[in-house]
């Protein structure tokens, strides 16, 4: 035994992390830590190597860094690419910089477009000789994919589109076909368009298979790559400020507390508190908690909380099940929400035998929906993305994207019945909650949404004015 490669995946966040070094020698180093860093260190203890190095590939916006916990529990010094954003003590890697891990040896390689500061990783293992076998690509190169260059936004757009460019066909991509890509996240992260499925690729597979790396000039490329681009979650600002500062030391996931149906009640009282009901869709709309917003416990879970909570509420959590209760936690606690102040004990089974207040969604199938589009009371509400509005909608449909409903609440009417789609039934439950807890009169989810319109074979529109966009750039 000599070289420690180990990667760890970060339930539900899609982020991928990297424990590396040499046990013969007793070092290693982690590359992009998560915040709960009791993982590295208890794999450390179990390999019988110590932690002497904390790399960051960049300033992360997706998560809260563990590189300050991680230094708390080690004294290992944080490297990353130079940065005047960086607003802690960093030891700056320039490119060709290399760093000794027993017989591992890391290189720094500058590839910008993701963010200006950003680096990989090189890796070399004496005993496979002096050229790199793998490449830790944190968010420049995925599986089918790589990095956005538009969450710094300011107008930076364009020029990192540029540094994306030349990283990939100038950097990475010489490197040579064998070369193992070990990226800093996986599919369903929101830092790429459409993040393959592998948590682990080559250069070679890459090269043959990702859209992204299709022979395209500079210009073609950041046509491509900011064409079609998803609006950026809001949490992503607030985490990249939290990252660049350095996020406090805080320990390790917080034991939250059960709560009795009277002690939820009393915090409801606080007018910063607000509850999370992460139940299934289906649970929810047969009855929760009046005011409760629906964000199921599913893998969207983090990137929707982030989207739709904002950090300084106080938040009560309703649940089904005690792992339930740990994910949630772990996965707020990544994402910096250190004001989560319980969870209902028993869940709303003893809410309900409390005797008190339940609110039901009324929920349609979709071919009830089709059934009803008729009648002219009923507002049917898309909530998806617009690249998905463009794509079709349900006739006479109106859009507006579920994160920014609540800036449009005023467009609805609250005593007519309004009906709720998205691509799923998932975000759709997450706007029927909120319309809910704004108090409108007649809410109706529709649970498989799209996917099940589509598979009704039910009629199609397009939407008017996406035709007159393009009739526009035509």
């Amino acid at each position: 035994m000599a070289l420690v490669l180990e990667q760890i995946n970060a339930e539900g966040l899609a982020h991928l992390s990297y424990l590396v070094g040499d046990d013969r020698a007793g070092v290693a180093a982690v590359i992009d830590p998560r915040r709960d860093v009791n993982i590295y260190l208890q794999r450390a203890r179990e390999l019988g190597v110590r932690i002497t190095h904390i790399l960051e590939t960049h300033i992360h916006a997706d998560f809260v860094s563990g590189s300050h916990e991680l230094k708390a529990h080690t004294q290992a010094p944080i490297y990353g690419g130079k940065s005047q954003d960086y607003q802690f003590d960093l030891c700056p890697m320039s490119e060709g910089d290399t760093l000794q891990i027993g017989n591992v040896t890391l290189q720094a390689l500058h590839t910008p477009g993701h963010t200006p500061e950003h680096v990989s990783f090189l890796i070399m293992d004496a005993k496979q000789g002096n050229s790199p076998f793998g490449i830790f690509t944190g968010d420049t190169l995925f599986n089918l994919d790589v990095g956005r260059p538009d969450l710094l936004g300011g107008g930076t757009e364009r020029q990192l589109a540029t540094q994306l460019y030349d990283s990939l066909l100038n950097k990475l991509l010489p490197l040579g076909d064998r070369i193992e890509i070990y990226p800093s996240h996986g599919a369903g992260s929101a830092c790429g368009k459409s993040i393959g499925d592998r948590r682990q690729s080559t250069i070679g597979n890459e090269k043959r298979f990702s859209p992204a790396l299709k022979t395209r000039s500079e210009a073609e490329f950041v046509e491509w790559i900011l064409g079609g681009m998803p609006e950026p979650p809001r949490f992503y600002a607030r985490l990249k400020k939290v990252n660049a500062k350095g996020a406090p030391v805080k320990g390790d996931v917080p034991i939250l507390p059960p709560l009795s149906p009277t002690e939820f009640q009393r915090h409801l009282q606080d007018d910063q508190t607000v509850i999370v009901d992460a139940r299934s869709i289906l649970a929810f709309g047969g009855g929760h908690i009046p005011g409760a917003i629906n964000i199921a416990l599913r893998p969207e879970f983090p990137n929707w909380v982030g989207w739709m909570i904002e950090p300084e509420q106080n938040i009560l959590l309703v649940l089904e099940s005690a792992r339930g209760v740990q994910l949630a936690s772990e996965q707020l606690f990544r994402l910096g929400y250190d004001h989560v102040v319980g969870y209902l004990h028993d869940g709303m089974t003893s809410w309900q035998n409390a005797g008190l207040p339940l609110q039901p969604v009324r929920e349609w199938t979709v071919h009830e929906l089709y059934e009803h589009l008729n009648d002219p009371n009923l507002t049917v509400l898309d909530v998806r993305g617009d690249d998905e509005y463009k794509q079709g909608k349900v006739p006479g449909a109106k859009h507006i994207y579920v994160p920014h409903l609540e800036e449009h609440l005023d467009e609805l009417d609250r005593h007519q019945p309004i009906a709720t789609y998205c691509g799923s039934g998932y975000r759709a439950s997450i706007a029927a909650s909120l319309l809910q807890k704004h108090s409108f009169q007649s809410v109706i989810n529709i649970p498989g949404s799209w996917l099940a319109w589509k598979a009704a074979e039910l009629p199609v529109e397009q939407p008017e004015e996406w035709r007159q966009k393009e009739a526009i750039a035509v």
